[in-house]
């Protein structure tokens, strides 16, 4: 093998074990909205409807961290 070839194989997969390691921040938030919303419900049950709304909005926030990492591993991973 050449050294190019293996290069290119070390590259592919830093930039595949990057992304899972920037899929974690996503995970972690989200983990966080819910399981807020869901002692908000417990506190006050009557704004479960708006607390739902929020969540979902927070939910959407967080995973477009997912989606700029993914991005950011096309951007960068492939020369």
């Amino acid at each position: 093998m050449e050294a190019t070839t293996v290069l290119a194989a070390v590259n592919g997969s830093i930039a595949t074990v990057g992304y899972g390691l920037a899929a974690i921040g996503p995970a972690i938030g989200i983990g966080i909205v819910v399981g807020k919303t869901i002692e908000g419900v417990a506190r006050q049950p009557e704004l479960a409807g708006r607390l739902q709304v929020l969540m979902w909005i927070g939910i959407a926030f967080t995973e477009a961290l997912a989606f700029i990492g993914i991005a950011t591993g096309f951007i960068f991973g492939y020369n």
